[in-house]
């Protein structure tokens, strides 16, 4: 008996246990309810409550989220279409003339369309947190390009430039790769090897820095040599008249392959002048047609000295690092190089084509690395 009265009162000191447990909501109790409760939602992996007041099962939120999370991804679909005319609008855009009303309304109503997407999504998820809309990085540049595109619409009209702003615009056939599962997958996995490329990137930089320290060493202020007609004068020899192709001089101390005495002679009507400064006379005929030996001025062309003004108007020059960089960019492209080589050449040395053609291979050899 003494037993049995003893199993009944712990039986009922358990039940008293769990009551207060109950009515006091012991943290084990509160997880247990709070992964029911969870478990009931329509969407776990949501947010059970965004903007305050929306729950998943309240309108507008629970529209929102079937256009956003339904199986069949007709949302999607549709934005991809919009992508695709969004760059078609982009290609007939006309920056100096007229946009035609057509074109012009049917990119007003993408711009709306992608703005209500944000917004539904935003209803949807919710804008911060991790299961946010601005919790995913695509999401994020989706929410640039709308926030831009608003900006543009409101300066619209009051006199201020918008080139800048426009030109954001290009970036809205980026919206396809937050689209498109597959393309995005890819996207990511080239982001993600990007740092992989720091040692390459470092490499490139190495053969920069020792090519241009030598270029510099070598070069600098040699691509400013003109032909002068004396030391006060400022006046230099121009083939033709310009500076599209300078006569790059080299001086007595250097071993270039031009100097001053190569200035070509002057030639007047197809013929070769020959006669000096102090054999001035006029240089046609009576008639006005028949040629006369002329002044070759030519040859007073005949000091060489550092000008002012480089190559290509002053951008190919080894003056410093930072051309210098700029000049072996355009050497290791192959585009034009033989110029700036020949120009190197004429001012200090014949056997300065060993450096860039040096300088080819090397560039040649790493882009096959990488």
């Amino acid at each position: 008996v003494w037993i049995s009265a003893g199993g009944r009162g712990e039986e009922e000191a358990e039940d008293q246990r769990a009551a207060l447990r109950w009515s006091t909501g012991a943290p084990g109790d509160q997880g247990a309810r709070r992964t029911r409760s969870e478990e009931e939602l329509p969407y776990p992996t949501l947010a059970p409550v965004v903007l305050l007041a929306l729950t998943q099962t309240s309108p507008p939120r629970s529209w929102c989220l079937r256009a956003v999370c339904h199986p069949y991804p007709s949302l999607p679909r549709v934005s991809i279409l919009a992508i695709l005319l969004n760059c078609v609008t982009l290609g007939m855009f006309q920056p100096c003339g007229h946009t035609p009303f057509l074109l012009q309304a049917l990119d007003d109503g993408i711009f709306v369309f992608f703005a209500g997407e944000m917004l539904v999504k935003m209803v949807a998820l919710g804008v911060i947190g991790q299961s946010g809309y601005l919790g995913d990085t695509w999401n994020r540049l989706d929410f640039f390009i709308v926030i831009v595109g608003m900006l543009e619409y409101s300066l619209d009209g009051h006199n201020v430039s918008l080139s800048a702003i426009r030109t954001v615009r290009v970036l809205r056939p980026l919206r396809a790769i937050n689209r498109v599962p597959s393309m995005r997958i890819l996207v990511t996995l080239l982001l993600d090897t990007l740092p992989m490329l720091g040692n390459v990137l470092a490499l490139c930089f190495f053969v920069f820095f020792i090519f241009g320290i030598v270029g510099v060493q070598l070069w600098a202020g040699l691509l400013r040599n003109r032909c002068f007609m004396g030391e006060d004068v400022k006046i230099y020899y121009r083939p033709d008249g310009t500076d599209d192709h300078p006569f790059i001089c080299s001086t007595e101390r250097e071993n270039g392959m031009l100097r001053c005495s190569d200035v070509p002679r002057r030639r007047v009507g197809g013929t070769y002048c020959s006669l000096g400064a102090e054999d001035t006379h006029p240089e046609m005929g009576l008639h006005g047609s028949e040629p006369v030996p002329c002044v070759n001025w030519y040859q007073y062309y005949n000091e060489c000295r550092a000008g002012e003004v480089n190559p290509h108007k002053g951008a190919i020059n080894f003056d410093n690092i930072g051309y210098a960089w700029i000049a072996i960019f355009q050497v290791i492209t192959l585009e034009g190089w033989v110029d700036i080589m020949y120009y190197v050449m004429d001012a200090h040395s014949f056997y300065n084509f060993i450096y860039f053609i040096f300088l080819i291979i090397v560039s040649t050899h790493r882009h096959k690395l990488t």
